[in-house]
């Protein structure tokens, strides 16, 4: 089955994922779109996990304050370059984790990386960031938390 340019289109800006792998999920997946993007999901964890002992030696620090004042965090990402600390799936996944970390409270990174994702049950922490590093192509490692 070949892909359409509308279906393409429309994985590639649902999933942020490259032309080649949405082609590709899709003909993996005879068209069904929900089947496309667990193929990239999966494609992109793995990707993700070779590069995990690669080096990290820039990083970011994000922030988050909730509204009321009452609460904040810190948290530090680190990456391999800083092309990929200033993209937005980095500096999204960085405030993200920031209000995590807020909401949830983990005294470990460990903690953090096993907890369910605030805006998606589906996923952990360690999930969400493995998922960013296989969509920017570099290790992606959550370095220090602090919560005021």
């Amino acid at each position: 089955m070949k892909a359409t340019l509308d279906q393409i289109k429309t994985l590639r800006e649902e999933t942020g994922a490259g032309i080649m792998d949405v082609r590709k999920a899709l003909t993996e997946s005879v068209g069904d779109m929900k089947k496309a993007k667990e193929w990239l999901k999966q494609k992109g964890l793995a990707r993700a996990e070779s590069k995990a002992d690669r080096e990290t030696g820039v990083s970011y620090v994000f922030s988050y304050v909730h509204f009321n004042g009452a609460v904040g965090s810190l948290v530090k990402l680190a990456c391999e370059t800083d092309f990929v600390a200033k993209c937005e799936d980095f500096q999204k996944l960085g405030k993200e984790v920031a209000m995590q970390v807020a909401s949830m409270r983990p005294e470990t990174i460990d903690e953090l990386l096993g907890q369910s994702y605030l805006r998606d049950s589906q996923l952990t922490i360690a999930e969400l960031v493995k998922q960013v590093s296989g969509k920017t192509g570099e290790n992606i490692r959550v370095v220090a938390i602090f919560v005021l």
